[in-house]
């Protein structure tokens, strides 16, 4: 007899954990181990769970590379003892926090699926149960050679799974609260879970890497018309910041000011790195394509190509911590290490 795959629930707050308390009316949240008090339906799944939670469960907003870091090595701690993780988070950082894991864990072999909900779980109208059921029967799925068919870090949401680093939070109060702009559904969830297996990321041979040093000191800058360049003068001091995010208009365009372009020049001069990716919702960068975003190239801004926002800020400050030079930062930004970007 087969045996039934086993998953690790990792809850870390958010608004799917959350329950009515019948004395005061007010939302708490609920303890883990009664799982199936809560979700009876995941009785009916052949599957074994466990789980473990944040001694103090974090509101989303208040995350940050520390409890990623705690996230990751939790899994890592726990890899080799089940064969899925399902991370309950809150909604809205959980792109920054799948995109940062994508890096934390590389060479995956299982799934890391994330998800939550709009509504907590102990309400009637809830979009928790079936993003819980639908994201733990994606943990837990095997191909005919008995391995994981996702092998890499998910967002799972209302009927589709994306790629953690390609998702981006788009509605505040739709169920429908996730996409993927620039990269298509890992699967979709129907009468069957149909799976996009040519989208899906094949890991190296070379076995679970765990890096959790994330550099913090980065900034993320939003171009738009009639911006004072002085205004961000301070945000161009190497020694406070280590990387900058830049959002530009479209294809990766900018205003042509001089004082903008010296601030960037001797930024870059004194060792910063610029990233320049679109603050679209899809579409990519293109530097070059037009003039006023030629200049970026001749002083080094790198393109970010298609990555969302939530991507450049997790690759930025990754490798910010790993790499001990900026040549081999440089090289990396505008290639895919895990997925993150089209090439």
């Amino acid at each position: 007899m087969q045996q039934k795959p086993k998953l690790l629930i990792v809850y870390t707050g958010g608004t799917i954990g959350m329950i009515n308390d019948p004395k005061t009316g007010q939302l708490i949240s609920f303890d883990f181990n009664h799982i199936y008090h809560h979700v009876p339906e995941l009785e009916r799944l052949n599957v074994q769970l466990e789980t473990v939670s944040f001694e103090i469960p974090v509101d989303s907003s208040e995350m940050n590379p520390l409890l990623w870091k705690e996230i990751a090595e939790m899994i890592h701690l726990n890899y080799d003892n089940y064969d899925g993780f399902v991370v309950l988070h809150g909604s809205d950082t959980m792109a920054y926090t799948a995109s940062a894991l994508s890096f934390m864990l590389q060479n995956l072999s299982k799934p890391v699926i994330l998800t939550g909900s709009q509504l907590p779980i102990g309400t009637i109208r809830t979009d928790g149960k079936e993003n819980l059921i639908t994201a733990i029967e994606i943990a837990a799925s095997k191909n005919s050679q008995g391995e994981s068919i996702v092998k890499e870090v998910a967002v799972y949401f209302e009927y589709s799974l994306y790629r953690g680093n390609r998702s981006s939070k788009v509605s505040a109060n739709q169920f429908e609260a996730f996409s993927s702009p620039n990269y298509p559904e890992l699967a979709v969830a129907g009468v069957e879970i149909d799976y996009n297996l040519e989208r899906l990321l094949v890991p190296k041979k070379e076995g679970l890497k765990l890096f959790t040093n994330f550099e913090n000191h980065v900034a993320l800058l939003k171009i738009f018309p009639g911006f004072a360049a002085n205004v961000y003068k301070n945000l161009f001091d190497i020694h406070q910041v280590k990387g900058i995010i830049m959002e530009t208009f479209g294809a990766g365009n900018a205003p042509s000011s001089d004082d903008f372009r010296q601030l960037i020049g001797t930024y870059i001069q004194n060792g910063g790195i610029v990233l320049n990716i679109t603050q679209c919702s899809s579409g990519s960068v293109q530097q070059g394509k037009y003039e006023t975003s030629s200049f970026f190239d001749k002083i080094g801004v790198i393109s970010g190509k298609d990555m969302t926002t939530e991507t450049a800020i997790a690759k930025m400050m990754y490798l910010l911590g790993s790499e001990s030079s900026k040549e081999e930062i440089l090289k990396k930004l505008p290639i895919s290490l895990v997925g993150e970007l089209s090439e």
